[in-house]
């Protein structure tokens, strides 16, 4: 079994009206099959509204099953006696750093987790100091969160998340506040997790860029997965992304559009070294016969 397993996953909002009455139900997850294997590093895509937040939420158990089952780690989320240990196993880092932090020190903040498990001081030490040095914010761990970048605060968060030495950590959208640079601080720091520690990570988010290097990625639509694969799979399929209003990272729209021009470009281009082996030799080529 995996460490993640959802099986016909279906989750429906519902509005009350002001007698408590229903007045509409939404789907916003709609039968979802997924499988995670520990240690995989999954990227789940999807607009706005396509059910990629939503179903990050189930996978420790904030939201719950309309129909269908979550497994974490072979606990169902449904089973209210398991909820610390799914919590525990598949940890949580959302798209505000400022509403997941609570120390006014860094050190502090990245202890109140393990310290809510009932862990040893000693032992509690020893987490903060590792999970600030894997996500390169072991020099900041005097400094007052309020002053730090929020790429550097989102590491915090991380870090706090990781001193519980959970199985798994899923990030919801964890660079949709921030500015290029700390977005490619947060996206580092977890693929060392992924790399270093086997921690395996679920990475919600709408920028195209941050998966390039993630093991699997699931495109989501109306609640659905529409499609997945590997980044190259996936950014093969340039036309059907853009018809479902998604987008694909810029080199492999350039490559996509020199291969429709007629150049033997290959289609998947994930890189801007890819795209730059794919051309020399044409322009080799195109040299020596002027040559």
């Amino acid at each position: 079994m995996g460490i993640i397993e959802t099986r016909h996953l279906t989750h429906d909002y519902q509005k009350i009206d002001e007698d408590g009455k229903t007045q509409v139900s939404c789907r916003a997850v709609d039968d979802v099959d997924l499988d995670v294997s520990p240690g995989q590093f999954i990227a789940i895509l999807g607009h706005n509204g396509s059910g990629k937040s939503t179903l990050a939420k189930h996978l420790n158990a904030i939201l719950l099953p309309t129909q269908g089952t979550v497994y974490v780690d072979g606990l169902d989320t449904r089973d209210a006696e398991k909820l610390d240990a799914i919590r525990q196993r598949a940890g949580m880092v959302f798209q505000n750093p400022d509403n997941q932090i609570i120390g006014t020190v860094v050190e502090e903040d990245v202890a109140f987790g393990p310290e809510n498990m009932g862990v040893s001081p000693r032992e509690i030490e020893q987490r903060v100091e590792a999970s600030l040095k894997t996500v390169d914010m072991w020099e900041y761990r005097k400094h007052s969160p309020n002053r730090l970048s929020g790429g550097q605060k989102q590491r915090v968060a991380i870090a706090g998340v990781v001193a519980m030495e959970p199985m798994c950590i899923v990030l919801d959208e964890p660079t949709a506040m921030l500015d290029p640079v700390g977005r490619k601080e947060v996206i580092r720091a977890a693929q060392k997790l992924n790399r270093e520690k086997q921690v395996t990570i679920i990475l919600i988010t709408h920028y195209m860029e941050e998966v390039i290097e993630a093991d699997r990625v699931i495109v989501m639509d109306q609640g659905k997965i529409l499609m997945q694969g590997t980044p190259r799979e996936i950014f093969s399929r340039v036309e059907e992304l853009k018809a479902h209003r998604l987008d694909v990272p810029q080199v492999t729209m350039l490559a996509h559009e020199l291969r429709k021009s007629g150049l033997p470009i290959p289609e998947g281009i994930l890189t801007v070294e890819e795209l730059a082996d794919a051309i020399s030799p044409l322009v080799n080529h195109t040299e020596s016969k002027k040559g």
